[in-house]
């Protein structure tokens, strides 16, 4: 049983209504967002008429307010602004769900001030819009908007996503929307991207900037961000309707040949079961002039092949991107499509391949992800030389992997690191590579035989003589 003293909600029942009304009023005094929690508790026992009035207030106040949001005072808007979405999803929206439509969308439009006046470069306030962009879709749903007055609304505010707040709103009100809402919606944006777009006079054009073909002026790049709202809009449109074409119909047929977008078409139209289609797709892209063909685009690939009934084509072509990337999910598809016994044969011949990879960097990440920390080790200490101590994340984080069972390995990956800063100078990096120093004096004594290097005293030493002079890094050790 809790000690009598322990805050939780029984003990706490024990004071009795009066002296926790008390309570609360001391605890609030000075706490504005307190204050407006215990007002919408105590509106919420009159009914949701007066919630919804107090959450109005509310939001009329915030969006009155001109006032710059400094990085301090993010926590507490977003504690604000949660209280609010919560008082109109879980308390109003039960109770009256068209009146909580009203005030969620009235929520969203808090967006354009609130983001004009703060640095939101952490995401933390756009994720509450967001989330109201999902609670409207459902409080729609509940609330039975008519489908058209929907896509009317929907359509309005699209168009004036300047900072991304809506972003997830269409694909939220899918169910709300319903078919014909979607198709209506549909139709408000093909309208809106075939209206002739007005050239401004030439002498009240705004220069914002120049490229190797000229000026920049203000009017292009926001005529080019209208298209590409109607754009995306319309991409999420046929997406929810299952219409591939539709989608495919808003890629510029230069766009279709990047490889991502490719494998986005081709996975569509997949799903649709047009594996044929989707094969030509992948093929129409440019991956003989990239030398860095995105993962998506094989993984489409392989996925079409198998569509189509070709699977030892599609097994030949896993462990072809296997050998040109040493990507590990490649091999782990490879593996899982064969016999009891072959997989770990392969599994041999593919850490056979990944010891004499060309980039020995690369070979380490591969057998970290996998994990074989054996073959990591092994790794390291056969091609030391060609270890780059600028990677430090992959470095430390090998060296924290291997420093157990395998300290000499470790030993190896800190000293690449540490050689690096000091034969570079990164002064930056002196107090880091000084805490590498001791890390390798730690595993010292766990190490029986370096091979072809050094002990750690005469490792030390060697630094003095070459690195010296650079105190920056000494005055960490000494």
């Amino acid at each position: 049983m809790a000690p009598k003293k322990t805050l939780n909600a029984k003990n706490l029942e024990t004071l009795g209504a009066p002296r926790l009304a008390e309570l609360l009023i001391e605890i609030s005094t000075g706490s504005a967002a307190s204050k407006r929690r215990l007002r919408l508790e105590l509106a919420g026992s009159q009914g949701s008429a007066e919630v919804a009035r107090e959450i109005r207030k509310r939001l009329v106040s915030i969006a009155r307010a001109r006032s710059i949001i400094k990085w301090r005072k993010v926590r507490t808007l977003k504690k604000d602004l949660e209280t609010q979405r919560m008082a109109i999803v879980d308390t109003l929206a039960p109770e009256d769900p068209a009146e909580a439509f009203e005030l969620i969308w009235q929520f969203l439009a808090l967006g354009d001030s609130i983001f004009a006046r703060s640095d939101d470069s952490s995401g933390t306030l756009m994720e509450i819009f967001h989330q109201a962009c999902i609670d409207a879709g459902a409080i729609a749903k509940l609330a039975g908007i008519d489908g058209d007055a929907l896509a009317d609304k929907i359509f309005v505010a699209v168009q004036g996503n300047d900072h991304g707040q809506y972003d997830r709103l269409i694909t939220a009100m899918v169910p709300a929307l319903g078919e014909d809402g979607l198709e209506q919606l549909r139709t408000l944006f093909v309208a809106s991207s075939e209206e002739p777009q007005e050239n401004s006079v030439e002498q009240d054009r705004h220069v914002i900037g120049r490229s190797s073909k000229g000026p920049v002026h203000e009017d292009e790049i926001y005529r080019t961000d209208g298209n590409l709202t109607a754009r995306i809009a319309l991409e999420q449109i046929a997406d929810a309707l299952g219409d591939v074409d539709a989608y495919i119909a808003q890629q510029p047929k230069t766009t279709r040949k990047v490889p991502l977008i490719a494998a986005d078409i081709a996975n569509r139209l997949l799903a649709a079961g047009r594996a044929e289609e989707a094969l030509m797709a992948l093929d129409e892209a440019d991956t003989q002039a990239r030398r860095d063909v995105p993962f998506e685009w094989h993984l489409a690939r392989v996925e079409t092949l198998e569509a189509l009934e070709r699977g030892k084509e599609a097994q030949a072509y896993r462990w072809m991107c296997f050998e040109q990337t040493l990507n590990d999910q490649h091999l782990r598809d490879f593996l899982r499509r064969l016999p009891d016994f072959d997989d770990m044969e392969a599994e041999e011949k593919a850490f056979t391949y990944a010891q004499a990879f060309p980039d020995a960097n690369l070979a380490l990440a591969f057998f970290l992800h996998w994990p074989s920390l054996d073959q990591a080790a092994r790794l390291v200490t056969a091609r030391q030389t060609e270890l780059n101590g600028d990677l430090y994340e992959l470095m430390t984080t090998a060296a924290e992997a291997l420093q157990v069972k395998h300290p000499l390995a470790a030993t190896i990956l800190l000293r690449s690191m540490i050689d690096f800063t000091l034969d570079r100078a990164r002064s930056s990096r002196y107090r880091h590579a000084a805490r590498h120093v001791g890390e390798c004096l730690a595993l010292a004594p766990h190490i029986d035989d370096f091979g072809n290097g050094k002990p750690h005293d005469a490792y030390l030493s060697r630094l003095r003589y070459r690195h010296g002079r650079k105190h920056g890094f000494w005055k960490y050790i000494d």
